[in-house]
């Protein structure tokens, strides 16, 4: 029996650098960031100025009210993903067996503001005072029911909260579900929205947030001698998995190929990565040997990098040592910031993007290069290359490890 591939046929990304794929990709090829001003939350004192933002998103012009009702940001982000990826496949959501078509959709954190705001009220008033729909708005399924009873999706629906990495774990999970037969068609992804005051003070306390004091666009600096933490962002990005006898039949088109994964741990600690490597080069091992392909195939990393001192290192040595002559690297962060539970499937389409179009995204803010990364990290300018094999990299807090292989589909 043939194996079942899986393929791409629509993207949806809500993300700072766009809304939709042709403004999504503008900003990527321009190498034109995303992230600006913290505007969303105000703290007296609080060292951090700049934020990946989404503007112009207003929920009510897509979502129906009475989901909207039941559906924090994060959630609200997701669901709009969902539409942009069904409409850039041309799916209605009845091309398919209802019980054959799923949907998996990650979150890191959920309805995190909700909860803080529903304990102040507890607090003040008591719990009569609660509301009742709070019960589904801090579910981090939210997202993936809505959009399953959107479209009368009956296959499985589930919600990876892997942090940094679990949009990765739904993208790997859409692919097994296609490759077992038990669906055809997949809407898989993530959404967050941190930026509320307890995650963004979270981070700050622990020192991992980007304290630059310049221009807030240039705050987010992977790989680069210079670089102080990363830049939180909020978003989403859900992608359309199909099996690929079954996108062909309908004359979709296919962007890339999701032919393998890795998932590791470090089983190191949970907020610095392990100084040997072996849990990311195992999950990059692990991905190409799921895709039946040698490291000297891949063209292209999309790396990681959050802009981190140790994390971006780690990463950099770790692929240094599975290549003989590493590919060209870059870090789609320094333009969209850490989109947490959404970062993986967003830095998965622009890598599909980068296979279909044969263009490679930059690393923007790159001034000052780094002994410890020293790779060929695409500084400041996208590049035409004609690459067929790809990896896209989540290492999450928790030492958590993911690593995708994306290939150029066959013809």
């Amino acid at each position: 029996m043939t194996a079942r591939r899986v393929a791409i046929t629509g993207i949806g990304p809500v993300t700072p650098i766009g809304i939709g794929v042709k403004d999504f990709e503008d900003s990527l090829w321009e190498g034109r960031p995303g992230i600006g001003p913290l505007t969303r939350v105000t703290l007296p004192g609080f060292p951090v100025t700049a934020a990946g933002e989404i503007h112009g998103f207003r929920p009510e012009d897509h979502i129906e009210g009475h989901v909207l009702r039941r559906a924090e940001r994060f959630a609200q982000l997701g669901v709009h993903a969902a539409a942009l990826a069904m409409q850039d496949a041309a799916l209605t959501g009845t091309e398919a067996d209802p019980l054959r078509s799923a949907v998996v959709i990650a979150t890191a954190y959920a309805g995190m503001e909700r909860i803080a705001g529903e304990a102040a009220v507890l607090t003040a008033r008591g719990w009569r005072a609660i509301s009742p729909s709070t019960s589904m708005a801090m579910m981090p399924t939210v997202a993936a029911g809505l959009v399953s009873m959107r479209y009368g999706f009956m296959g499985p629906v589930e919600c990876p909260t892997t942090g940094c990495a679990a949009s990765g774990h739904a993208l790997s999970r859409g692919m097994d579900l296609i490759r077992q037969d038990t669906a055809d068609i997949v809407l898989a992804g993530g959404c967050d929205a941190p930026l509320n005051p307890i995650a963004l003070s979270t981070f700050a306390r622990a020192r991992v947030l980007s304290t630059h004091g310049g221009d807030p666009a240039q705050a987010c600096r992977p790989f680069d001698a210079a670089r102080d933490g990363l830049v939180m962002s909020e978003g989403a990005t859900v992608l359309v998995l199909e099996e690929a006898e079954h996108a062909r039949a309908r004359g979709a088109h296919i962007y890339a190929e999701v032919v393998g994964y890795g998932h590791t741990a470090d089983a190191y600690n949970l907020s610095r990565p392990r100084p040997d490597v072996r849990g990311a080069l195992a999950a990059m091992k692990g991905a190409l040997r799921m895709a039946g392909r040698p490291a000297g195939d891949v063209g292209y990393v999309n790396a990681h990098a959050a802009g981190t001192p140790a994390g971006d290192a780690c990463e950099a040595r770790a692929i240094r040592e599975l290549f003989a002559d590493p590919p060209p690297v870059s870090s789609t962060k320094s333009l969209h910031g850490h989109l947490m539970g959404a970062t993986a499937a967003t830095e998965a389409a622009a890598t599909a993007l980068a296979l279909d179009r044969r263009i490679l995204p930059p690393t923007a803010n790159y001034g000052r290069p780094d002994p410890d990364c020293d790779l060929d990290v695409i500084p400041h300018r996208a590049r035409n290359a004609r690459t067929t094999l790809a990896l896209s990299n989540s290492f999450a807090l928790g030492g958590v490890n993911c690593s995708l292989a994306l290939a150029a589909p066959r013809s």
